[in-house]
């Protein structure tokens, strides 16, 4: 039977934040770094957000290379990739200014019918649907964290709060940093795998700050730092474990649930990390600037 112990000590004893200074430089410039690459580039906008036509094929002795001839001819803004397997693509025509749809779907059908096996699916977003969809996305994740910060706020004390959004900022933007990176579409999807993010970042700081608050009680002549490294290592197992069965049911999901929730899971893949990470690196390190009262007893 598989033992935890044998992974996680019962009583660790990590000096997690002696590496502070190294891994807030670290994820400075991972964050400086994000912000350079979205001004250069910005992310790949899935259909949702930047709107336009998009066909999922299946084809048969044919690459890239071969559908791109056939249709460039006729549409100068096209995107093809395979998608979940060599002989499986997705179609992006972006910008067709309002054309009608319909037309525009028979005409790439007509074009490479005889390269195609099977038409899995076509979808169409307007130019305005799409920004409202994008402008919506990002406003919802906005929301997401300002709610966040009042529930902290309410929970702790303000500079518990500062400590978790500062967190979950990092984990929002590095994660949008590697989708830019590796090109992964960024859509609705997308969007909800934030969210969860979001929501499973805060839960894992709120476990380590309330053994913080717990610890403040009870050691209360117990120097900042010491106290700090012992919460974390407090929890350290409940994290361990929430991670690993997280990231086994994402991994499911993301090699057994198909093309279409590769983005999803993918993402929520390197939210977790990245969230986890900061839990412990950014969260709680920020306390030390702040020299807080301890709580007291009747509190």
């Amino acid at each position: 039977m598989f033992n935890i112990e044998k992974i996680i000590p019962v009583n660790p004893n990590v000096n997690f934040l002696k590496f502070k200074n190294l891994m807030l430089f670290v994820s400075s410039t991972l964050i400086i770094g994000t912000i350079i690459l979205f001004i250069f580039k910005g992310l790949n906008l899935g259909i949702d957000f930047k709107g336009g036509i998009l066909i999922e094929v299946k084809t048969k002795d044919t690459n890239i290379s071969e559908l791109r001839s056939l249709l460039k001819d006729d549409f100068n803004d096209l995107t093809i990739q395979e998608f979940g397997s060599s002989d499986n693509f997705i179609i992006r025509l972006q910008d067709q200014n309002n054309s009608n749809e319909i037309l525009l779907i028979n005409k790439v059908k007509s074009l490479i019918n005889e390269k195609v096996i099977e038409f899995r699916r076509s979808e169409f977003v307007g130019p305005t649907i799409s920004q409202e969809l994008y402008i919506n996305g990002l406003k919802a994740i906005l929301f997401a964290i300002i709610a966040i910060l009042i529930y902290i706020w309410f929970r702790f004390e303000w500079h518990f709060g500062f400590g978790a959004v500062l967190a979950l900022i990092h984990d929002v933007i590095i994660t949008l940093g590697v989708l830019s990176i590796l090109e992964i579409d960024f859509n609705l999807a997308s969007i909800a795998a934030m969210l969860t993010i979001a929501g499973y970042s805060i839960n894992d700081t709120v476990v380590i700050f309330d053994r913080v608050r717990e610890n403040l009680r009870k050691y209360k002549k117990l120097q900042l730092l010491e106290l700090l490294n012992l919460s974390i290592n407090n929890t350290l197992s409940r994290t361990v474990i929430t991670t690993l069965t997280t990231l086994i049911a994402l991994f499911s999901l993301f090699f057994l649930g198909g093309a279409v929730i590769k983005s999803f899971s993918f993402t929520m893949i390197i939210g977790v990390l990245i969230g986890t990470y900061s839990s412990i690196f950014i969260a709680i390190p920020t306390l030390l600037l702040f020299k807080f009262r301890p709580v007291d007893e009747e509190n």
